[in-house]
Order: C-alpha cells, then sequence, then structure tokens
C-alpha cells in the first residue's frame, strides 16, 4: 500500500503555501495527498472562540476549508489523487495518530492563532518534536519553496541521530534531480583552547579530520545506493544552529534528523532542529531516528 502525504490544513494563510509544496512533493514522489482538518485547532493557536459578533468568513467550516485546498492541489496537478477528512480532535494528536500511516506529515510556519510573536505555530512544534514520521514545515522564501536552488541541505550529525534523515535526503534530491550539499559542523572543545597559534591549528586539524571521517562514514551506504547523485560533502567551523541557517539559504528543503526514544512521550526535538524551524530560509525535514 502506498501511504500518503499528509498536510494538516486550518484555512490560515500559511497553510496554503504548504499545500502548494505537498501537492507539488506527491506529485514528484507519486504519492496520492490526503488533507486533514482537525476540528478543536483553535484550542492549540491561541485562537479566539467564535461569537455573534464574528464575522463568518474568519471561521469557514471545516468543510469548506478542506474542499478549497484540495481544489487549490488540483489546480497544481489534475492528475493528482486527492482526499480529505475532517477529524474531531486536537490539532496536534489528530496530525500525529495520521503520521503512523503516512510518507510524511507536512504543516504551514504559522498557526491560525493571535500570537503573532511565535515563529513557528504550537501545533507545527508539538508535531515536528513527536511524530514517528517525516515531518516538513513549510517555511522560507518563494525560490525555495518553488525549488529554483536545485539543492537539497542534509544536516549530518551524530549517527545516533541521523541515519534515517541520511536516506530521506538523498531519496529526494534524486527524485528532484538536483545537488545534495551535506554539512557538517564541528567545533573545538572550550578545554582544548590555548593561546600557542600552532597548538590551535593542529587542534582544529584534528577535530576537522574527525569531522571529516564522521561525514564520510554516515554517508557511505546512501553513496552507494546512488550512485548517479552529485554530492557535495562539507565540514564547517561553527555552532551548527548558525551554519545551518545561513546555508539554507541557498537550498530548497533543509534536513535534520531527530532522536525518538521508545515510550519517552515529551517533546524529542534538538537544539540545531528547534532552531532550524524558526529560522531557515527554506522547508525543514525532521526526520525521526527510533533509539
Amino acid at each position: 500500500m502506498t501511504l500518503p502525504l499528509v498536510v494538516g490544513v486550518d484555512g490560515s494563510d500559511a497553510c496554503l503555501p504548504a499545500v502548494d509544496w505537498a501537492a507539488d512533493e506527491a506529485t514528484r514522489h507519486g504519492l496520492p495527498l490526503r488533507l486533514v482538518y482537525a476540528s478543536l485547532w483553535e484550542s492549540y493557536e491561541g485562537a479566539l472562540p467564535s461569537t455573534a459578533l464574528t464575522h463568518p468568513s474568519e471561521n469557514p467550516p471545516a468543510e469548506h476549508v478542506v474542499a478549497s485546498a484540495a481544489e487549490r492541489a488540483a489546480r497544481r496537478d489534475p492528475d493528482l489523487k486527492v482526499t480529505t477528512d475532517v477529524l474531531p480532535a486536537e490539532a496536534a494528536d489528530a496530525l500525529l495518530r495520521e503520521g503512523n500511516n503516512a510518507f510524511a506529515l507536512v504543516t504551514g510556519s504559522r498557526g491560525r492563532g493571535q500570537l503573532k510573536g511565535l515563529l513557528l505555530g504550537s501545533v507545527g512544534l508539538a508535531v515536528a518534536a513527536r511524530a514517528h514520521c517525516p515531518v516538513i514545515v513549510v517555511r522560507g522564501a518563494a525560490a525555495a519553496l518553488a525549488g529554483h536552488h536545485e539543492r537539497i541541505l542534509l544536516a549530518v550529525g551524530e549517527p545516533a541521530a541521523g541515519r534515517e534523515a541520511v536516506r530521506f535526503a538523498f531519496r529526494e534530491a534524486e527524485v528532484r534531480g538536483c545537488t545534495l550539499d551535506a554539512v557538517r559542523a564541528w567545533r573545538c572543545p572550550a578545554q582544548e583552547s590555548t593561546d600557542h597559534p600552532a597548538l590551535t591549528a593542529e587542534q582544529g586539524h584534528r577535530h576537522e579530520e574527525q569531522a571529516s571521517a564522521q561525514l564520510d562514514e554516515l554517508l557511505r551506504d546512501a553513496v552507494a545506493e546512488h550512485p548517479r547523485l552529485r554530492v557535495r560533502r562539507t565540514t564547517v567551523e561553527g555552532p551548527a544552529r548558525t551554519v545551518l541557517v545561513n546555508r539554507s539559504a541557498a537550498a530548497d528543503l533543509v534536513v535534520v534528523g531527530a532522536r525518538r526514544r521508545s515510550g519517552h512521550f515529551g517533546l524529542q526535538l534538538g537544539r540545531v532542529s528547534h532552531t532550524l524551524l524558526h529560522h531557515a530560509n527554506c522547508p525543514v525535514a525532521v526526520v525521526p531516528q527510533l533509539v
């Protein structure tokens, strides 16, 4: 059975780019698209309750929301198989359940609520931090959303959190026919710092070599499975969060791994993933690794 690409829609402006992006992604992978609306979405995003004074257009019926989203997706690809559903559940819980039978979950970067200071809606954050399938938060500049950079950025972390992310990124780059930019950031531990320039350079060189070896080891199997894919390997000195956010400006998608500890139900999201979800200049795919 072919698993669908599932998109959470809520009637907000932020969900429109997510629908467009997901429709294009489903077409690339030959997947059906499933659009879902959770009827209790408002309680997660801090939206005001509907009252007699609220203009009807501000709270469109759930059926209208999913129907409009389906029409929008069909305009991207008339041959795309699209299904819709309205789920009587809290938004994050509903999407997490949907993710148990999904190729991936897709959300917008902002919700419907009145908390305008949030860079990522609480639903998107909760889903990205807990789902057991890949979660793509659609954000960033128009060029990235349209795939104009022709580059996938892979954040290469520790093997315990990154093997599934590597597989996802390679598959994504191959189906798009674009370059994979695999980046591993490194830093000298503070306790190794010294005022002697020669020793500092030697220590830095050693850590750079270690980062390069770890990068090669983590990519080895995927490179063998995708021999024609253009892979650019880079090791960069600096905080991973800063390095990756900067490089996301020239990418169409950044892929990062996330550890999921079995039986742990809290938010499981590292600092790098958290930063990318809030500040990346392109869509972000968080790919879980069960440990």
